[in-house]
């Protein structure tokens, strides 16, 4: 099996702070600019898998650096510089503690409560008679809260900004990005043969601006179907053939795990492990329409250390 980076425990010149996320490490130097690490771990059901997965975080990496190119001439965003695969550097904004999903389709969490019997979610009202994966009238964004802890939470435009989490300024700029976001996103996808179902935005401010920051439109927050059979699925109340991890959710549930307390984590063999690379591989080239260069990962930690040192320099010459 090829190497993989599960952990991380750099120290640059000038680091102030490390947060270690489920798949991303985070180091912010002299509290104004981020390293971003995407390591190679995978989570499912809020628990990290014990093994990592080869390219997977230079799969990610580079998709969101595809997106946030692709996006930057209609929305400001944090990156700066892309200096290794696994690597995206960027300015450190202060984050807001909402996370803007936008939805074309109802499906996932959204369409599990409106089966039962919500017509309101997020304070955005829904027709009655959608089924399970069909097209909406039109995008709507349902924010859910950012928790520190435990399970981020719905809640609506109104409380937002009744609470003072967002100032009604900001949102409305959030707002007006995210349906922007989409829309690219939307017409990026449908290039490819796919629909952008859904995703996340994450937005923060830097000297009074608001920039988009994280990821987008990977397949970690953002679900795709294939939009050849899509109608025909449909009408028959099929379920959709997607483009996401999904595919590892499905094989950890049919393997008697589902992150509840007491279950082991079934044994990922090295055939599931590639089987997974595999598909992430074929995640990128999909989406991104462009062949996948696999990086030499002899000696990853190396590499990044490198790779990150050399282009804090150059930010700070």
């Amino acid at each position: 099996m090829a190497t993989t980076l599960v952990s991380t425990d750099f120290n640059f010149p000038g680091q102030t702070a490390v947060y270690h996320g489920k798949v991303r490490d985070v180091y912010t130097i002299n509290d104004d600019t981020l390293a971003v690490i995407a390591t190679d771990r995978i989570s499912a059901f809020d628990v990290i898998l014990p093994k990592g997965i080869p390219y997977k975080g230079q799969v990610l990496n580079q998709i969101a650096a595809y997106f946030l190119e692709s996006t930057a001439d209609i929305v400001p965003n944090w990156m700066l510089s892309v200096p290794d695969p696994m690597v995206t550097v960027g300015m450190r904004c202060e984050g807001f503690k909402v996370e803007m999903i936008v939805r074309g389709y109802i499906a996932g969490s959204a369409w599990r409560e409106y089966q039962a019997g919500a017509r309101e979610i997020c304070g955005v009202k829904l027709p009655e008679g959608l089924r399970e994966n069909q097209r909406l009238p039109h995008p709507i964004i349902t924010p859910t809260t950012k928790a520190d802890e435990g399970h981020d939470e719905n809640i609506s435009r109104e409380e937002i900004i009744a609470r003072g989490i967002v100032s009604a300024e900001d949102y409305a700029v959030m707002e007006d990005y995210a349906l922007k976001l989409f829309r690219r996103g939307t017409e990026m996808a449908a290039e490819k043969g796919l629909i952008l179902v859904d995703t996340k935005y994450e937005f923060g401010k830097r000297d009074g601006k608001v920039y988009l920051i994280d990821e987008i439109h990977t397949p970690d927050s953002s679900r795709y179907f294939y939009a050849d059979g899509y109608e025909e699925r449909l009408e028959k109340g099929e379920p959709q053939r997607q483009l996401s991890k999904e595919f590892v959710r499905q094989w950890l549930i049919d393997h008697g795990f589902m992150g509840r307390e007491g279950q082991q984590v079934p044994e990922m063999t090295d055939e599931f492990i590639q089987s997974v690379t595999d598909r992430y591989i074929e995640l990128y080239e999909h989406i991104t329409g462009q062949p996948f260069v696999k990086a030499d990962e002899s000696n990853l930690p190396d590499r990044i250390t490198v790779n990150i040192l050399d282009c804090l320099q150059n930010i700070n010459a």
